[in-house]
Order: structure tokens, then sequence, then C-alpha cells
């Protein structure tokens, strides 16, 4: 069981405090066999020193890192933060060490004065200890931070870029394009308005999948025109045998989520399922609870599709780079669902939808 981050920065307080302690009184005694009230004190105030100086840097760290100043170079930037830092150890010494210490030492009545030497070597060391903790420990974890941010964006891209591939690969299959050019085929004799229409929407099916190929995030209103203009192909070639109802409100329409997600759950509904008249293929797309839905009833092909998993696989993986809920899945022998949770968009996702 992992130690939990409060517990672990008491504990590397404590240590380094009676590390530190005891090294200053082996220089000074040569030995490091001594404790007494007022070595206990002193630990202690030492102890709270150096958790308000974890906590000022954790939060100077962080203020750095969100408004980095733009006009200064790198070395530059390291010398402010250094500067921030040491004035902010200054005060916290002076709070935290030298009040604390002269009024209690007092009120224990310990011979203990607090000299001048020792109040310059406290607020020297205490500064040295404070910069060797912001810059090996603070700064060092934050770089850890924008690895992993580095590396996970990276990773996006890869299953971004897999999923694209898959679906320009589902849409150029030699089956999909065979039975697509059929259906044309046939509809350019006997109804050439409807044929007209066929086209514009396989070329819909193309267009759209390109332009969203270098996304990593589409809106729902740009991923549902994808997946009207598929099921209008899927319809017209398989009739009544396919139902599609679509009840999305407005205002979730520009949330965002990965491109082709939502295409994928239906071809993958089509493709795992048989179809009659009698007992049809419904799929729902629908909204709850922050996600928009893919629910279809299940009706086994009487020559099962062998199923890979890639396609969810690829969507769990996207959601969970983008660092989102993981979609839900709800499988019954009467129905299949999945949840894809609804992300607000940014600011590039706006101006691009």
């Amino acid at each position: 069981m992992p130690t939990p981050p409060l517990l672990r920065t008491v504990l590397r307080a404590v240590l380094t405090a009676v590390v530190f302690y005891y090294t200053i009184v082996f220089i000074n005694l040569g030995t490091i066999w001594v404790f007494d009230r007022g070595v206990a004190l002193e630990l202690t105030l030492l102890v709270g020193y150096l958790l308000v100086i974890f906590w000022s840097n954790q939060r100077l760290a962080a203020y750095f890192e969100a408004h980095p100043p733009r006009r200064l170079t790198v070395g530059q930037q390291a010398v402010a933060e250094g500067l921030a830092v040491s004035v902010a150890n200054l005060l916290i010494c002076v709070l935290t060490l030298l009040l604390p210490y002269w009024l209690f030492i007092r009120a224990a009545h310990l011979d203990i004065p607090l000299q001048p030497v020792r109040v310059r070597m406290a607020l020297l060391v205490s500064t040295v200890v404070s910069l060797f903790f912001y810059y090996f420990v603070e700064r060092e974890r934050g770089r850890a931070r924008l690895r992993q941010e580095l590396l996970r964006a990276e990773q996006l891209q890869k299953e971004h870029f897999r999923a694209q591939l898959e679906l320009l690969k589902s849409q150029v299959d030699p089956h999909f394009l065979f039975n697509s050019l059929n259906v044309l085929n046939s509809l350019i004799a006997k109804d050439p308005p409807l044929a007209h229409q066929f086209l514009d929407q396989l070329a819909t099916v193309y267009r759209l999948a390109l332009d969203h190929s270098a996304r990593a995030l589409v809106s729902l209103q740009a991923e549902l025109q994808l997946v009207q203009a598929y099921v209008f192909l899927m319809q017209t070639r398989l009739g009544p045998n396919l139902q599609v109802h679509i009840d999305v409100p407005a205002e979730l329409l520009t949330r965002v989520l990965p491109p082709a997600a939502l295409q994928m759950l239906v071809e993958n509904a089509i493709k795992h399922n048989g179809s009659t008249r009698l007992k049809p293929l419904q799929v729902r797309i629908f909204a709850d609870d922050g996600a928009v839905v893919v629910e279809n009833n299940r009706q086994p092909r009487s020559s099962p599709v062998v199923s890979t998993g890639l396609g969810l696989n690829n969507i769990r993986r996207r959601y969970r780079y983008l660092g989102a809920p993981l979609p839900r899945i709800d499988d019954t022998p009467a129905t299949f669902r999945v949840a894809l949770p609804l992300l607000a968009p940014t600011d590039d996702e706006d101006s691009a939808d």
C-alpha cells in the first residue's frame, strides 16, 4: 500500500531534521549521543520549519511552472526563482525558528542563549537547505511531471494516428468499397437522386475522416456528422434491417471526444450483430450523465465475427492518455452499451469547429 503524500512529507522532514541537527552536533561536540529538553525543542522547531519550507517550495515551483517569466532566459529565470526562495526562506526562518525559539526557550527557562552567530548561521544554513530542496526536489519533480506529460502526449498521438489508420482502413476495406459501389451501381439505374445522395455521403465519410486525422479531439457535433454519413450508407444497403436513433441535446454538441470513437462503436455494432426485417438491429445514441452512449440490442450472427477488441482498447487508451474518465461498458445478454465521457472543449477545439 503506497504511503500517503502528506505522511511522506512529514517523514522526510523528520529524517532531514534529525540528520542535519546531529551532523551539526557532531561537528561541535564530537559525538551524537546528546538528547535533552533543549534538543527535543530544537528538533521540533526544525521539523516545523522544514514542513513549511517544503510547502512553500511546492507553491513557488507550481507558480513559476504556471507563470514562467517570458522575458527572462532560462538562467535568469533560475536566478529569479532562487531569489524568491531565499526571501521566502528568510521570512519562514524568522517566523518558525528564531521567534518561536526565543519565546519557547525563555518560557522553558533553558540556558541556551540566542547568540548572534547562531542567528547568522541559522539564516545562512536555512537558505542553503531551502535552495537545495527547491532545485533538487521540487524543480526535479516538476521536470519529471513535464517529461511524463510529454510522454503521455506522444502516446496519445500514436493512439490517435492508429485510430485514424483503423478508421481509414475500415472505410478503404475492399468489402466496404465493393458493397458501397455495388449499392451505388444499383441506385444509378433505379433511383438517380438517391444515388447522388449516396455518393455525397460516401465522400463525406472520407472527408471528415481526413479532416479529423490531425486532431486529438473533435466536437460531438462533428463526430455526429461522421456517424450520420456512415449510418446513411449502411441503412441504404441494409434497409429497415438497421434502425439508428440519435437523441443528443443541443447544449452538448460543443463538448469534445476523441475522433472516430463514436463511429467505431456504431461500426462494431453492425459488424458483430445480425439483422433482419423481423428482428432489426437497433442502435441508440443518446446522452446520459455527461457522456454520449451507444447502445444496441444483441443479435449474434449465424457466422460470428471474431472480436479482437482493438477498437475498444484503442478508445480506452486515448481517454487514459488524455487523463479523462474511461468509457463505461455495460455488456448484458440483451444489450451492449458503451458510454463515452464528453470533455470540456479547449480554445483550439472551439476555433477548429
